[in-house]
């Protein structure tokens, strides 16, 4: 605490490394001062604050956390409350619905949303935009979108963050959970991680 000289412990914040780029993410979290570590094993989820899943393929990362046995310990988490926020793959992974998963695929769900699997393309396809996110300030967010999903549907639980200049939803906020069809990592833009800190410290703060 700040009155008796004690210093507050930096929030445990776990990144999903079964796949895709957790490095990045892992090195953006420790510049904010987090204390951040990879997520391998179901037991680390105890462990941890928040949670990043980070982009790469939703269909080998959804194998992997069945095989690892963590997929069910993931979903108890999101329903629990646990602040999570996915990028690209890692949006797929919370969307509740997936409107084109190949035979079999799983997500963990929890963001009342539908979403397309690389519904921008291939490799070559990939772009970069700046976005109007109104709860991240007034400077826009540049956006680098790489094999990236798209927001079909949103349920009404949960919230656009952000669209494309054509109005398709490219951001999505429900309670706990934030995720993203782009990689905001790759830009060196801060602020998505800034808002999913900040939701970990909010439920610090109900949680005492």
């Amino acid at each position: 605490m700040a009155g008796n000289g004690a210093e507050i412990a930096a929030p445990r914040i776990g990144v999903l490394a079964l796949q895709g780029d957790f490095r990045e993410h892992l090195a953006i979290l420790r510049s904010l001062g987090a204390d951040a570590a990879p997520v391998r094993r179901a037991s680390e989820l105890t462990e941890i604050d928040g949670l990043v899943i980070p982009g790469g393929e939703s269909s080998v990362m959804d194998k992997l956390s069945r095989q690892f046995g963590l997929a069910e310990p993931l979903r108890e988490a999101i329903v629990g409350g646990l602040p999570v926020y996915g990028t690209c793959a890692g949006l797929i992974m919370l969307a509740d619905r997936i409107v084109d998963g190949i035979a079999g695929q799983q997500s963990l769900g929890g963001l009342d949303v539908a979403v397309r699997r690389n519904a921008f393309g291939s490799q070559l396809d990939s772009f970069e935009t700046d976005l109007d996110v109104p709860e991240l300030g007034e400077t826009p967010v540049h956006a680098v979108f790489i094999r990236a999903p798209i927001v079909e549907q949103v349920g009404g639980g949960a919230h656009p963050l952000a669209v494309l200049d054509d109005g398709r939803v490219v951001a999505v906020e429900q309670g706990n959970l934030i995720g993203t069809s782009f990689h905001p990592e790759m830009a060196g833009e801060l602020r998505f991680h800034e808002y999913l800190l900040a939701k970990v410290a909010a439920r610090a703060a109900t949680r005492g």
